[in-house]
């Protein structure tokens, strides 16, 4: 990377930690550079303040001088791992294992030996305090602060990193956490109050995202204190697709927990958009999982009804679906005889055989002994892949697989296998998120990105009879580009439980307005004036008697705008039914100025690297390998080829035909199957 002589007037960066790299994106004499470190598993940290040295030095500044924007997957490992905080739970007596209960929805519903993960909250760290708050608001009994010492004790003899106080019905009625709060500051540990941080009803998912974000806070905290220290000026991605202030971050963990999935959502939308792609299903394939999403012409889908790890987290965040199926996945053969990809994954350390440090298969050994690199290593060469290793790791596959077969399956067989199996998997999470919520795949376009994405994308898109596959410039990175451009973002909300009638309105508004008045007032702090400020907003409404809520945007008439949600949804409408505004939803951004992206000169030319054998099914083709940097405006490519680019590659199968778009984008008629 060489230096530059000029130093840009707004030194931006955005930073992506994920399981096997740590991704950076910059602009330097006007053009984004993007390169990626490997990760530090054991310290995110590390990577990441490495990285903005290089970045620093590349610019000639001071890294205290670099905006950072950074999506982390910190909060979701320590979760996903519990290894959060040592956290107690102060709760109105007689609902202290409301966490531990839970719904009564199983998972898995005719396993009598099912498994629950572990409950973040022991059984001696829940606290029962005696008071009561009513459906209403009224008081039914008064908080009795004269236990308050007594609990103060308890907790101090149990050594708590952390504290969540969640009451019932507290978000209609704030008094008694706060004197509770305030009682506690005394332990000088972090504090999670519900009503600030969820005010809305339904006890478990209330009570299990303040706790979430309790066993959260410490580490997160500690972790974003560390990067502050380096960079200053620093910013981290939420989950809704906004980012916020580390500080902020710190405070409310439970908002970043999508954090690095979501930059990916916000840049592929925001990169094919401008060339006239909205109807999109993002697909975000790493080192460890992968992450699908839906957006519709009308903007990205939200939702307030995530299970992460096994616990509900009910705040705004994109409508992301994740599955462990990475380019780290391990495939193994099971008991049964059967062939398994995932979802344990090598990640970075040791990572898949072919990095030189496991024996490991893994999807990437797979595209490795296949030829699916073109016979070249990772990051443009940087980071070179050991092929003997790989074709070692995937032969003792083949033989435990030709053992359990009871017939002979050589080494290209077993690695056709393991990316059947794993496109299988990604497919069903394909089919979650459009097929089984009532779209059809058809009408969208595949945009694939991170590190393994455009390896998959067109046999995912002929499976899911997909026409076509959007690969943006730089998809590796994407996520990192993704909460460079995104805007900050504040969702605020309330439950109000009224019916949807003439009457109502007055209300509604008088509710949003007061919401409004103090984020405008915010985001004006942050220096956003009002005309660099949106506010949307969203109520959740069902039929009088249901049990569950869709979220209408609120714009003219709310009650036909239900039905018609209500209708797409489920099939049907009740128009006799009272419908009733559950909770009001308020998302308030801060717009930054975006720089459009750049129409790119066309050249017809196309020079192919040579060609190498690659098999795809089980057939041997002589496959082109093309420079993705040396792909213009109207070039075209037929498959079979394999395009390389510094941070990712895209197959493109016999029977499909690429072309460049004025953007860069890589378009691919998928073809048939």
């Amino acid at each position: 990377m060489k230096r530059a002589t000029h130093v840009p007037s707004t030194l931006r960066v955005g930073v992506d930690t994920g399981g096997t790299f740590t991704d950076f994106v910059f602009s330097a004499e006007g053009q984004v550079q993007v390169f990626k470190l490997p990760s530090t598993p054991g310290d995110p940290s590390q990577a990441i303040i490495a990285g903005l040295k290089r970045i620093a030095e590349t610019l000639g500044v001071q890294v205290d001088k670099l905006e950072v924007l950074h999506g982390t997957t910190v909060g979701t490992n320590a979760l996903i791992e519990r290894r959060g905080a040592r956290t107690a739970l102060i709760t109105t007596k007689g609902f202290e294992d409301v966490i531990a209960i839970g719904r009564q929805a199983r998972p898995e519903l005719y396993n009598l030996n099912a498994s629950r993960p572990g409950i973040v909250v022991g059984d001696e760290l829940r606290f029962g305090v005696n008071e009561r708050i009513g459906a209403s608001g009224e008081v039914l009994l008064k908080l009795n602060e004269s236990e308050l010492p007594r609990l103060i004790k308890s907790l101090r003899k149990a050594r708590v990193d952390s504290i969540a106080i969640c009451l019932l019905f507290s978000f209609l009625h704030p008094e008694h956490e706060e004197r509770i709060a305030e009682a506690l500051n005394s332990l000088n540990v972090p504090l999670s109050v519900s009503h600030r941080i969820l005010p809305e009803y339904r006890e478990y998912e209330r009570v299990s995202t303040t706790t979430i974000n309790a066993y959260l806070q410490p580490l997160m905290g500690a972790y974003l204190k560390i990067l502050e220290a380096t960079a200053p000026r620093l910013k981290v991605m939420q989950s809704s697709g906004g980012v916020i202030s580390a500080p902020a971050a710190a405070d409310e963990p439970v908002r970043t927990i999508l954090s690095g999935p979501a930059g990916g959502v916000v840049g592929a939308r925001r990169l094919v958009a401008v060339a006239g792609y909205r109807d999109l299903i993002t697909f975000d394939m790493g080192g460890t999982s992968t992450d699908v999403a839906l957006c519709e012409r009308a903007g990205v889908r939200m939702t307030n009804e995530a299970t992460i790890a096994g616990m509900p987290v009910a705040v705004s965040l994109l409508d992301i679906h994740t599955v462990g199926a990475g380019g780290g996945s391990i495939a193994r053969v099971d008991e049964g005889g059967s062939l398994r990809v995932g979802p344990e994954s090598a990640g970075a350390d040791p990572g898949p055989a072919c990095y030189g440090r496991s024996r490991v298969p893994t999807v990437t050994d797979a595209h490795l002994v296949l030829g699916h690199f073109g016979k070249r290593g990772l990051l443009g060469g940087e980071f070179p892949l050991d092929h003997e290793r790989a074709f070692s790791a995937l032969k003792q596959l083949a033989s435990e697989m030709s053992t359990a077969a009871g017939r002979q399956i050589n080494v290209v067989q077993a690695a056709d296998g393991v990316l059947s199996v794993v496109n299988t998997n990604m497919e069903r999470a394909l089919r979650h998120i459009s097929v089984e919520r009532g779209f059809d795949p058809w009408a969208f376009s595949l945009i694939p990105f991170g590190g393994a994405g455009g390896l998959h994308a067109v046999e995912l898109a002929r499976a899911l009879e997909i026409p076509r596959v959007v690969s943006p410039p730089s998809g590796g990175a994407l996520s990192a580009i993704g909460v460079l451009t995104a805007d900050v973002v504040k969702d605020k909300s309330q439950t109000v439980m009224l019916l949807a009638d003439s009457k109502s309105e007055a209300m509604l508004n008088s509710v949003f307005r007061e919401m409004e008045r103090r984020v405008r007032s915010a985001l004006r702090n942050e220096g956003f004036a009002e005309d660099r400020q949106r506010h949307e907003r969203f109520v959740a409404m069902r039929y009088l008697g249901q049990s569950f809520e869709l979220e209408i945007k609120s714009v003219g008439n709310l009650v036909r705008a239900f039905h018609r949600a209500h209708k797409r949804a489920y099939g049907y409408v009740q128009e006799d039914n009272a419908v009733q505004i559950v909770s009001l939803r308020l998302r308030s951004s801060g717009l930054l100025k975006q720089r459009p992206p750049r129409r790119l000169k066309s050249s017809h030319r196309l020079r192919s690297k040579g060609f190498v054998l690659s098999y795809f099914g089980q057939r041997s083709y002589q496959s082109a390998v093309i420079d993705r940097a040396e792909l213009t405006p109207g070039t075209r490519v037929k498959g079979p080829a394999i395009v390389t680019e510094y941070s990712a590659t895209t197959l493109i199968p016999p029977r499909a035909e690429a072309r460049v778009d004025s953007y860069g984008n890589l378009i691919v008629e998928v073809g048939a199957l």
